[in-house]
């Protein structure tokens, strides 16, 4: 192994293997997931940077993986080269101002909610009044449709919604390890956390950057510039 100062830790979110970005032309998903742990694992063996994921997550990718129809060696690949460790939820402390924060948006999420539903009723009722004998109740279907786009998106689209969002950014903190996400979410609470964060489209660029640099010239350093 090549000996080389940088030492990084990385906690990984299923949407970096979901990503299209990830994925060269002509290039299927299996095939861009496969190159993808195949750098994940030069990088591990020539520059002992690590990449970790939650249980709670890695169990979802698989799940996904599964569904997707991957082979078995591919998920064999994943369990090896990334790191399943549960954070240690007892021993990592939030900043209160966080909690503050987060319970003021999902307050406001709330009311967002309920401006979206009034106004869905309100479309409803003209839809109604439009109807002939109840002839055109499609619209009102497509307004109750709409509803839970509207919904959803009011309430969910750029913060955390799920266990497993919160189990990656814990256990990132308590690694002091960067996030590799695609979902807004979790890169806007990223930074709040003080944690660095990136787009998971990047990432393979990120490795493969590194990995060139071992071919180059090597910067000298002191011991205890080393990290």
């Amino acid at each position: 192994m090549a000996e080389y100062p940088l030492k990084q830790r990385f906690v990984l979110d299923t949407s970096l293997f979901l990503s299209e970005e990830i994925r060269d032309d002509d290039e299927s998903f299996e095939e861009a997931v496969e190159r993808l742990l195949d750098t994940i694992a030069a990088a591990r063996l020539d520059l002992n940077i690590s990449c970790y994921m939650p249980p709670s997550i890695a169990d979802e990718l698989v799940q996904i993986l599964r569904e997707r129809g991957v082979s078995e060696e591919l998920l064999g690949k994943l369990d090896t080269w990334v790191i399943k460790k549960h954070p240690d939820r007892f021993e990592v402390y939030i900043p209160a101002e966080i909690v503050y924060r987060f319970i003021d948006e999902m307050s406001e999420r709330v009311n967002r909610g309920l401006r979206v539903s009034e106004k869905a009723v309100r479309k409803a009722e003209e839809s109604k009044r439009k109807a002939d004998g109840g002839a055109k109740m499609s619209e009102i279907d497509k307004v109750i449709s709409d509803l839970r786009d509207d919904y959803r998106g009011a309430l969910r689209q750029g913060v955390l919604d799920s266990r497993e969002d919160f189990d990656l950014l814990i256990l990132a903190r308590e690694l002091n390890a960067g996030v590799v996400t695609e979902d807004t979410g979790i890169i806007s609470w990223a930074a709040d956390f003080g944690l660095r964060n990136l787009r998971g489209r990047a990432f393979p660029t990120l490795l493969n950057e590194y990995l060139m640099a071992l071919d180059g010239p090597q910067p000298k350093y002191r011991d205890e510039e080393r990290i």
